[in-house]
């Protein structure tokens, strides 16, 4: 259908929207705390929506914050515990030093600290494995649960959805918002609950030690963060003109890759190649800035850092003198300075992990919350036996309510009749199919087979008896034979070369190295576009359907293929009611009805010689083109 080649094309445009590729390795390093992520448009309200799809694993999720805060706390109390065994050590060696007679070092004691103090470890990770265990079962499942939505959604959207929507938009909230959600709950959670436990859990143990040592200590905290957000501000500038540019060079290396042929036909390969080196040169540029400058980052917190270690030191040093600290605390001290930076820096980037994630599950609940198809009918019509009599009765339709297409229309078209739909571009000629099959539902009217209202059947029932041969191909990643098999569950081996034969493929199968078992490759680009329409149109020969659609589809043909497909039509149609979208007007000379077409409505309906001696659209339109073939034979 041209609105599904629409959609395809639109897809292009999805390389610079939000989320549009996978992501790359440019992401945000140390020096991002300070980068605003992609922000929600309702925070609270996507937060709490997505909150409500862990509240099943509430007992779960408490576990996991217990199994945290434990995991945290038996690692926070080591700088303290090793901090006695400091102490023990310096007592003995000082008693040595000081003459005291029988003085010794408590290597016992210090064993014992040393064993408790690997117990603390050994503990601390269990618990922090025990947490990473089930933290990943809710992860997945909530992801599990949010994956089958969003699929049992994109079957029951309307095709008016994916004509409006790039297919790179629709694939990202799908694939890279959904895994988006699956990190932050698998690892940025258990994170931020870890680090506000440390933080917490620090700033208490460093309080029991020295309150003096701890206000020198948060008193750089300030400086620190004025030099994130100098820093951070200027990098954030180049990180998005990095994006930028990223986007602008997978776009033009896309459209290279894609149009080779076209590029090497018009010797635009130099022309191709200086565009890539001057995007790339501005990649490069922005890259390097982006990376060095948000780089700096650490090593100047490093150096605030450095400067709050001296003056602990000296602050310490002068406390230890006047015994009012150990050595043993002093080094549990400076344990836990380093300890202190590392929290705050992480919870701000989950934060702003967070969020992105917020608004990638918004992005994937505003997919969840688009208005689906028409419900089912409670009791549908089944057709046993279908004749193929259909008609249009006062048909309304439009693609927006305030711009209408098709007005009271009305068409009859008789089992076993063949009726070509003729008419300049947009007149209309694909929108008539699209309603046939209940891709759009009109906006008035009816549209009936055999008589039956086609919205009292269900739509798979309803598709099942079309086949369809458009002028575009489509054919997926599988072997020739399956691809054929597309068109009939549970079809033999005889049916399919049957329909090969039928549809004047069989010979060009055969002369592949692998004939049936041919495996096609994602773009089907290794055999002809000729070979791909004869493959559909095999596929629609095994459906057997009691109603055909036909879109050109012998316009990717040679001549003398296109007559021995044209033999196999005629016998495919044979008693089967037949929609051809025409284009070459030659082709539908012997139609039972022709429809022409102009701006959504039928303005004109006859046989091919009633129309000529009309002398009006049809007539214009079918000169126009006998005249312009006479010129190129000329």
């Amino acid at each position: 259908m041209s609105a599904s080649r629409d959609s395809r094309q639109n897809a292009g445009g999805a390389r610079g929207g939000p989320g549009g590729g996978p992501r790359m390795g440019f992401g945000p390093g140390p020096g991002m705390a300070g980068m605003p992520g992609q922000k929600a448009k309702n925070f609270k309200a996507s937060l709490k929506r997505l909150m409500g799809y862990l509240r099943p694993f509430r007992m779960k999720l408490m576990l996991v914050v217990l199994a945290a805060i434990l995991s945290t706390v038996f690692s926070i109390l080591s700088p303290k515990i090793l901090g006695k065994a400091t102490d023990k050590l310096f007592e003995g060696m000082m008693a040595k030093i000081n003459g005291i007679p029988d003085a010794s070092v408590d290597f016992q004691g210090i064993a014992f600290i040393l064993a408790l103090l690997c117990g603390l470890y050994v503990v601390s990770a269990i618990f922090g494995f025990f947490q990473q265990y089930l933290m990943a079962g809710v992860a997945q499942k909530v992801v599990y649960r949010l994956r089958n939505e969003v699929n049992e959604k994109l079957g029951k959207l309307p095709l008016k959805f994916y004509d409006s929507r790039s297919h790179g938009d629709i694939l990202s909230r799908v694939v890279n918002d959904v895994d988006n959600i699956s990190n932050t709950l698998q690892q940025s959670l258990t994170q931020l609950i870890t680090s506000i436990v440390t933080l917490v859990g620090v700033v208490i143990m460093m309080l029991t030690i020295s309150p003096l040592l701890t206000l020198i200590l948060v008193l750089t905290l300030p400086l620190s963060f004025v030099v994130i957000g100098m820093i951070a501000k200027r990098s954030q500038l180049y990180f998005k003109s990095q994006q930028a540019e990223l986007g602008e060079l997978n776009g033009h290396v896309e459209e290279m890759y894609t149009g080779h042929t076209i590029v090497k036909a018009f010797g635009r390969e130099r022309k191709s190649i200086e565009r890539f080196d001057e995007i790339n040169g501005k990649l490069y540029n922005s890259s390097w800035k982006a990376q060095f400058i948000s780089g700096i980052i650490m090593p100047m917190m490093n150096l605030i850092g450095n400067i709050g270690y001296v003056l602990i030191c000296v602050v310490g040093g002068v406390l230890v003198t006047q015994q009012r600290i150990s050595v043993g605390d002093i080094q549990a001290f400076i344990q836990y300075a380093r300890q202190f930076t590392m929290p705050i820096t992480q919870t701000a980037n989950i934060a702003n992990i967070i969020q992105s994630t917020i608004a990638s599950a918004e992005r994937v609940f505003e997919l969840l919350d688009e208005e689906e198809e028409s419900p089912e009918p409670a009791a549908p019509v089944v057709l046993t036996a279908p004749r193929g009599d259909v008609a249009f009765r006062d048909v309304q339709f439009g693609y927006s309510t305030d711009a209408p297409l098709i007005d009271n229309m009305n068409i009859n078209v008789g089992s076993g009749q063949t009726v070509a739909i003729v008419g300049p571009t947009g007149a209309g000629k694909t929108t008539l199919v699209n309603l046939l099959m209940r891709f759009y539902e009109v906006n008035g009217g009816a549209i009936t087979v055999d008589g039956r209202n086609i919205r009292e059947m269900e739509r798979g029932q309803l598709r099942s008896l079309f086949g369809m041969v458009l002028q575009d191909t489509w054919l997926f990643n599988g072997t020739i034979r399956d691809n054929i098999a597309y068109g009939r569950a549970g079809a033999t081996e005889s049916e399919v070369v049957d329909a090969a034969v039928a549809a004047h493929a069989d010979h060009f199968i055969r002369t592949l190295p692998e004939g049936y078992d041919t495996i096609l490759n994602e773009e089907a680009s290794n055999i002809s576009q000729g070979q791909k329409q004869l493959l559909t149109i095999a596929r629609a020969i095994l459906a057997d359907p009691a109603i055909l659609i036909l879109d050109e589809a012998t316009s990717s043909v040679d001549t003398r293929t296109e007559l021995q497909i044209q033999e196999a039509m005629q016998r495919l149609m044979a008693g089967r009611t037949s929609f051809v979208i025409a284009h070459r007007l030659s082709t539908i000379r012997d139609a039972d009805l022709i429809l022409v077409m102009d701006k959504g409505s039928v303005i004109e309906q006859g046989t091919h010689e009633e129309l000529l001696a009309k002398g009006g659209f049809y007539a214009d339109l079918y000169n126009s083109q006998f005249t312009a073939n006479t010129m190129t034979a000329g």
